[in-house]
């Protein structure tokens, strides 16, 4: 129970939110990059709870929200072909594709399964040597190196029958997407902890010089955020714009060496689309040469996809810290978690799916 009651104390929130009102003297925007930050801060109303001088925009860092459209509708061609199984996690299935989900391939007869791992997609093609057995693996760079491990134990046990439909994306080419962006307000980022256990703090420092914005590595818990945002808002009102790490309990400016090389040894760095933003250079991993045979995309044969968004959607500006959800239109009445327009509503970690689920339903029309 420590870092669940620690890591929740209504005092110490007290005192922190004390200091940052103390701190502040001018308005301020900062981005939350992680999407399980943004259910933290919309879950215990740490927004609400802020100065008004304090500005909380929600980034693109939900995974399944960017995942492009193309490769929903990717993988949905993919679950529908005979003798596939294919597996993702739950909160995969309802995406909306073009025109459908991988629930509605499910129910029209696809082998579709829900797994808590890749290596329970390992075990199924194990197990089931006459299926084709594909795993979904999108994620940002906290969920590579299982990814990764699973396509290398695939080719070490000769498991031929297994592949990976890869959707990774990096945060740090995402940031910089960010702050070139002509219609940029952000000032400072809270990084995601989780993002940079595996990863380290090394590619940040270069990001918070070139743009002169703070970036302070934060958790997830309410008193985690609180202590970034405090940290944040101090460097701001000192014209300061440094890497600080305010998780230390998980971060390490190197990061997690094993998880590195086995990513360096199975994935390679590629341009990759975000679903509503589009194509950001070198933001994305794809199977290196020698995994390539694990590759789903290439083993189906599925690049000739064509997509069409729905014209209702602004998801994409919701990712970009543009729109907050229940800014747009469709929130709450033609989008909601049961018939969603875009992935924002029915991810774990979407932006939509938290004001929709803790009642911040105000519904504010804009041009």
């Amino acid at each position: 129970m420590k870092y669940i009651e620690e890591f929740n104390d209504p005092e110490l929130a007290r005192r922190l939110l004390d200091e940052i009102r103390a701190t502040v003297t001018r308005p301020w925007a900062m981005m939350e990059v992680c999407g399980g930050q943004t259910h933290s801060i919309i879950r215990h109303g740490i927004d609400q709870l802020l100065p008004e001088e304090v500005e909380l925009i929600h980034g693109p860092g939900c995974p399944v929200c960017v995942t492009p459209l193309e490769m929903i509708d990717k993988a949905l061609a993919i679950a529908a072909r005979p003798n596939v199984v294919f597996c993702s996690f739950g909160d995969m299935l309802r995406v909306p594709g073009t025109d459908r989900d991988l629930f509605r391939v499910k129910g029209e007869g696809g082998d579709v399964r829900v797994v808590y791992s890749p290596l329970d997609a390992l075990q199924i093609a194990r197990r089931e040597p006459d299926k084709e057995v594909v795993f979904f693996g999108i994620g940002f760079e906290t969920t590579a190196p299982a990814n990764a491990m699973t396509v290398h134990e695939a080719r070490r046990q000769g498991i031929r029958n297994f592949s990976l439909l890869v959707s990774h994306v990096r945060v740090p080419p995402a940031v910089e997407a960010i702050m070139t962006a002509p219609d940029c307000r952000v000032q400072a980022f809270l990084a995601a902890g989780h993002v940079c256990s595996v990863m380290g703090t090394a590619e940040y420092p270069e990001l918070a010089e070139r743009h002169r914005v703070p970036i302070v590595v934060t958790g997830f818990e309410p008193l985690d955020i609180l202590e970034g945002v405090r940290r944040t808002v101090r460097q701001l009102e000192r014209g300061e714009h440094r890497v600080e790490n305010a998780y230390p309990r998980a971060v390490r400016e190197a990061g997690n060496p094993s998880a590195l090389r086995m990513i360096e040894e199975v994935f390679e760095v590629t341009d990759r689309a975000w679903r509503g933003i589009g194509m950001i250079p070198d933001s994305g991993w794809r199977l290196s040469r020698a995994f390539r045979a694990y590759d789903a995309e290439h083993r189906f044969d599925v690049g000739d996809v064509r997509t069409v968004e729905s014209p209702e959607c602004r998801s994409g500006e919701v990712l970009q810290g543009l729109l907050k959800p229940h800014e747009c239109a469709a929130f709450g009445a033609t989008c909601t978690p049961r018939t969603p327009l875009g992935a924002t509503m029915v991810s774990s970690e979407g932006a939509c799916a938290a004001y929709y689920l803790y009642r911040r339903l105000e519904v504010t029309p804009v041009g």
